[in-house]
């Protein structure tokens, strides 16, 4: 079944994993019911925490590994596993229309599994774990035009049923998070600036976020967890309408605005 849509998930704190305080922990555990309906037959994830200088794919012909790529949390989130299978044959059609698009060299991972960034969400939207799961990495000294075009490469595998989710968030400045602090206003007002460029389509401006959007390199000192964004409005199209499917902030700049494009069928 063809799919519509592409998805961009501020996964925010490894802590979503178990804190239910957490607002888009609420968000995400609600996806099959109230965000998507349709059922894929693999996902592919983007996340912000595997970053290669070229695009890698993890090839995996059993069940991933879950990685706690994480430092000084509670003890039961080491212990928490997401077995869901691997995708050996999208990690092969990504590589195929990777190549086919100028991306000249694409790497095969056979052994990493799944990170944070991909399993701790997919935990909460898919708990069954039962949906053939692949990772591609991102280029983080590359730029977002790169990694448009690399989305734009991929835009086939939703006529094949594959889910593209990119795993990130909206504003990742890990140095400045304040348990004590109120919303700091630099980062609503790069966070307000991304939600109205997407909303307009103005996908050229967040491909050039750092000279086009204010405080861009406070909201993002390192690209890392933005570009997934990148790639899934590539996958989506030029004129995929976005919408944004959740907003919520902790810790003062730790900001998990998720969206959700859907391609122009005409």
């Amino acid at each position: 079944m063809a799919l519509k849509d592409t998805f961009y998930i501020s996964h925010g704190s490894p802590t979503l994993s178990i804190d239910d305080s957490i607002e888009a922990r609420k968000f995400l555990q609600s996806w099959k019911k109230d965000v998507f309906e349709e059922r894929p037959k693999s996902i592919l994830v983007i996340s912000g925490h595997w970053d290669t200088t070229v695009p890698t794919v993890n090839v995996i012909q059993t069940t991933n590994d879950t990685i706690h790529d994480f430092y000084g949390f509670p003890k039961p989130m080491y212990q928490l596993k997401y077995p869901a299978p691997g995708a050996p044959e999208l990690a092969k059609r990504v590589k195929e229309l990777l190549n086919k698009s100028g991306f000249d060299r694409v790497d095969e991972d056979k052994k990493r599994g799944l990170d944070h960034g991909a399993w701790v969400p997919l935990m909460l939207m898919y708990p069954e774990a039962d949906i053939p799961v692949c990772q591609l990495s991102v280029q983080s000294d590359l730029d977002g035009t790169y990694h448009y075009n690399l989305g734009k490469a991929l835009a086939p595998l939703k006529d094949e049923g594959v889910l593209i989710m990119g795993s990130g968030s909206a504003v990742h400045n890990l140095g400045t998070l304040n348990p004590r602090a109120g919303v700091a206003p630099w980062a609503l007002e790069f966070d307000n600036w991304l939600k109205d460029a997407l909303l307009d389509g103005r996908y050229e401006d967040v491909n050039h976020y750092e000279q086009k959007a204010p405080h861009a390199k406070k909201a993002h000192p390192h690209p890392d967890h933005f570009y997934p964004l990148h790639v899934v409005i590539g996958a989506a199209g030029e004129n995929s309408k976005a919408k944004l499917i959740h907003s919520s902030i902790n810790l003062g700049t730790l900001f998990y605005a998720s969206y959700q494009f859907t391609s122009d069928s005409s």
